[in-house]
């Protein structure tokens, strides 16, 4: 991309003449496509390419601008409005930078199938022919099934020297089934995402997935209610994704430990509580960019900072936070790489990347060898205090364990926790790690939606149970 060093470069220099301490700038160029199909009608096929700059300044404060015009007299603008901004607070507190290591790199990711070589034509008979897989009786009555690509080009430089280039393809595919038996209405989706081209959709198979929800929906939604009781509980990898999502992975972001996040209900509990024990030794939570493959990979966050893994939590105890420049001069850390922002057209903020919980050394059959407890599956809706602290988190399917033996499926089931009791009774992890995709982790103002990772194995605690009404 030696146009767009040229055009970032410039960026730069202009915003040191102006008065800048520091700036970066972030050029993107990125072409996608979108397929929706519901009920068995094409509802949305859309397909574009979009190109700018974002330039962050830092003054007396952080100054940002962007544009999509690339001409000389528009990146002028965009200096001005950036600079401006920057010097526009009168009491601003004191930013500081921690220092990075200054890199000159090419990151480019390989995806086995361009999933722009496959025509839209293709990509709209795979959706409708899934669509319909799902329909599979009279109690279906909603059905989706997306379909998404994205190819992205990145370009960085910063006014301390760091050139980045990163390319990467994205794909994301999702079926939607919803059952309706009598005044019951009951939902199931999979979903599938990551690095990587349309090969993805493919080992996906999203007819057959399709099929899959469409059964489940429809059995789920003649489905008895669950018992509700406090009880040991097994969490199955799409319901430890999104517990390690909510508790682990928000918290764990050091504007949000700072307090900073606070009126976008983004606080944390265990903030000042950094080598203190909020969990059994059994748990391991991890947060890494560079796993390959998944949604959340990178190895450069946007800030130029080289991406780790990062142990957030080692056997309980509360180790780390993901930090930008920013907050880890504040904490006295080294920078660890998880500034993102959405596009060109956001300022970066401090996200988790691909946050997991480790696996274990239970096999499936030692997790369900208890007189009593339950089996919850899927994750639905939660619901979380602003601190993290206090949750309850819904699951698609819940089945009853006694002496080992699983009765079910139950519909409507929840579970309600306060995070460091849940943590501290987890008793077995499982050894069957799963990573899931999330394409639309949001956080901010205006509100940024980025594709992230959660995951981990089944997993073992105590939590209560409660039902529909």
């Amino acid at each position: 991309m030696e146009v767009a060093k040229d055009i970032a470069e410039r960026a730069v220099i202009e915003a040191l003449k102006a008065g800048a301490k520091y700036a970066d700038a972030r050029l993107e160029k990125s072409t996608w496509e979108t397929v929706v199909v519901k009920d068995g009608k094409v509802e949305r096929v859309k397909s574009g390419k979009t190109k700018g700059l974002g330039l962050r300044v830092l003054l007396k404060t952080w100054g940002f601008a962007s544009c999509t015009d690339l001409s000389k007299k528009s990146l002028q603008k965009t200096v001005a409005a950036a600079v401006n901004m920057g010097k526009s607070a009168n009491r601003a507190r004191k930013i500081n930078l921690a220092k990075i290591p200054v890199k000159e790199d090419n990151v480019e990711v390989k995806s086995i199938t361009d999933p722009f070589t496959i025509s839209l034509e293709e990509k709209v008979k795979l959706c409708l022919d899934s669509d319909r897989c799902a329909r599979v009786n009279k109690f279906i009555k909603r059905t989706t099934t997306y379909l998404a690509c994205d190819k992205t080009e990145k370009f960085f430089i910063s006014s301390e020297g760091a050139e980045i280039a990163f390319s990467n393809t994205v794909t994301y595919c999702e079926t939607f089934a919803l059952a309706k038996r009598g005044i019951v209405v009951e939902y199931m989706d999979e979903m599938a995402g990551g690095s990587g081209g349309f090969e993805i959709a493919e080992n996906f198979d999203l007819p057959e997935k399709a099929k899959n929800v469409g059964q489940k929906a429809s059995r789920l939604a003649a489905a008895k209610t669950i018992p509700e009781k406090k009880t040991t509980v097994v969490l199955d990898q799409d319901l430890v994704a999104l517990l390690c999502h909510e508790i682990i992975g928000h918290p764990s972001e050091a504007d949000r430990v700072l307090g900073r996040e606070a009126a976008w209900a983004g606080k944390a509990w265990w903030a000042g509580m950094n080598g203190k024990r909020i969990g059994s030794k059994l748990l391991n939570a991890t947060d890494d960019p560079r796993v390959k493959g998944a949604l959340g990979y990178y190895e450069y966050d946007d800030e130029g900072t080289p991406a780790r893994r990062k142990e957030l939590i080692r056997e309980g105890v509360l180790k780390e936070h993901m930090h930008s420049r920013e907050t880890a001069a504040e904490f006295g850390v080294l920078p660890n790489g998880n500034m993102r922002a959405q596009s060109f057209q956001y300022l970066p903020l401090i996200r988790m990347s691909n946050t997991f919980i480790e696996p274990g050394d239970y096999d499936m059959e030692e997790l369900f060898e208890i007189n009593d407890g339950v089996y919850l599956k899927g994750q639905k809706i939660p619901s979380i205090d602003s601190k993290r602290h206090n949750f309850q988190i819904s699951a698609k399917e819940a089945f009853l364990i006694k002496r080992g033996e699983l009765t079910g499926p139950f519909r409507g089931a929840s579970i309600v926790g306060v995070a460091p009791e849940f943590f501290k009774s987890v008793d077995a992890v499982g050894k069957d790690f799963e990573m899931r995709p999330v394409p639309n982790c949001g956080k901010g103002d205006p509100m940024q939606t980025i594709g992230v990772g959660n995951g981990g194995p089944h997993l073992r605690g105590v939590a209560q149970v409660v039902g529909v009404r």
